[in-house]
């Protein structure tokens, strides 16, 4: 049975999602409250349901503006997103709800943030590409595995003062994203969003930057 998220299953949600292969920080509960309060949206978060246990999950944002054009996007706003399904079954009506939905809604595109194409045959765009390495707890040997003349600018940094420290707040994170994003030429999102963010996800949202004589 297909089910829309309630508030009272948000932890069931969670521990689905932490607990499936594929299943990473954007699939997660909080990002209906984020994107509803930041941006909104209105958003369709579904879940199947085999003999009272979560099978399966796919967080829906449903995005309509001048700006991003009208699409139905798993997870908007983030990285990744798509289907996370313990079986066919579960897989193929979660597919299904999506595919309705977007006809429903008279969307231009259904969009799936995967991180494996789970239909190479379906249009896709090849525009980024994710960098990911497992950290280890000591401090040296995560520095050794960095290239060696990226490391070296790495040690040059250090030897120079920078150091890192962790915000309380998202005031210098906005300022220097913001004119980041700026110069690129991308629109920029509102400080509300990385405030709501971080309120949201509390402790799992950390705001690190790096100083250079206290700037």
């Amino acid at each position: 049975m297909i089910k829309l998220l309630e508030p009272a299953q948000a932890e069931r949600w969670d521990n689905y999602v932490m607990a499936a292969a594929d299943g990473s920080f954007f699939h997660l509960a909080a990002w209906q409250q984020v994107i509803k309060r930041a941006f909104g949206h209105p958003t369709y978060y579904y879940y199947f349901e085999q003999d009272g246990q979560i099978t399966g999950v796919l967080p829906l944002t449903h995005v309509k503006s001048l700006l991003f054009g009208n699409s139905l996007v798993s997870n908007a706003f983030c990285v990744y997103g798509g289907i996370l399904a313990s079986d066919d079954q579960s897989f193929k009506a979660l597919q299904s709800q999506a595919q309705q939905l977007a006809r429903d809604l008279g969307v231009d595109c259904l969009e799936m943030r995967n991180r494996h194409q789970a239909h190479p045959e379906w249009p896709h765009k090849e525009l980024y590409v994710t960098f990911r390495k497992e950290l280890d707890t000591d401090v040296e040997k995560n520095l050794n595995a960095i290239p060696r003349k990226q490391r070296a600018m790495v040690r040059a940094g250090i030897k120079a003062g920078l150091v890192s420290v962790i915000d309380d707040n998202v005031d210098r994170l906005y300022a220097a994203y913001s004119e980041s994003v700026r110069n690129l030429g991308t629109p920029v999102f509102p400080k509300n969003y990385f405030r709501i963010l971080k309120e949201v996800f509390g402790k799992s949202c950390e705001v690190l930057s790096v100083e250079h004589e206290g700037a």
